[in-house]
């Protein structure tokens, strides 16, 4: 295709097919870009869950997994005393006195959910004991796994899981973070006193239910 011009007696003549080679190349171009990175996010695992701020459906899966004992449920021990300018409860390497209230009020969410069929665990780490303390009113001896559990969290959970009971475990952020790895999720960034639930539901192919923060249970219905 061409295009003829005629300006002030001057004659020019443009051939537009180069033109269009070009155009065609720019909209390939334009598309791979558009294309690439939409791609990318597609294939993003998706972020784990929050299960409170009125996620009803997410709250309903729990409560329902939960009253059938298919349930594990990792907690981070509240705020460390070491990391902190608050007065500690008792030592430099437990918990903050202030702290105490946090775990005594995600106990009661629990309770609420319902203890008459759980196991609780906890590390032999002086916070995580003394979270248990007032969290559930009970301190295991502290199971060496739930401390060192790189690599091997899932698997050593599952191993403790019981059939028809649900599963407590109260533990670090690193163990939190490699149960996300074990389950191909993206790490999430928890505070103290969080829960993280999986399903076992399915024991051989358990599933992320997601997560609540300490101060977020508030927030947490199934209507």
């Amino acid at each position: 295709m061409e295009l003829r011009l005629s300006l002030f007696g001057i004659k020019r003549s443009i051939d537009l097919s180069r033109f269009a080679r070009y155009r065609n190349a720019a909209v390939v171009l334009a598309s791979a870009l558009l294309v690439i990175p939409l791609t990318v996010w597609l294939l993003q695992p998706a972020a784990v869950p929050d299960l409170a701020h009125g996620n009803v459906a997410g709250a309903r899966a729990l409560a329902a997994d939960w009253a059938k004992g298919n349930v594990i449920v990792l907690v981070r021990h509240v705020e460390r005393c070491d990391h902190s300018n608050a007065a500690c409860l008792n030592g430099n390497d437990g918990i903050t006195d202030r702290s105490r209230s946090v775990a005594v009020g995600v106990g009661a969410q629990f309770e609420q959910l319902g203890l008459n069929k759980a196991d609780i665990y906890n590390s032999p780490v002086i916070r995580t004991a003394q979270t248990a303390g007032y969290m559930f009113n009970k301190v295991g001896v502290g199971e060496d796994w739930l401390i060192n559990c790189k690599g091997t969290m899932l698997r050593d959970a599952l191993t403790h899981k019981v059939a028809g009971r649900n599963l407590i475990l109260v533990t670090h952020s690193e163990c939190m973070s490699q149960l996300e790895k074990d389950l191909k999720l993206p790490a999430s960034t928890l505070g103290y006193g969080a829960s993280l639930f999986i399903s076992t539901e399915t024991p051989q192919a358990p599933r992320m239910l997601g997560f609540i923060e300490a101060s977020d249970w508030r927030t947490v219905t199934t209507e």
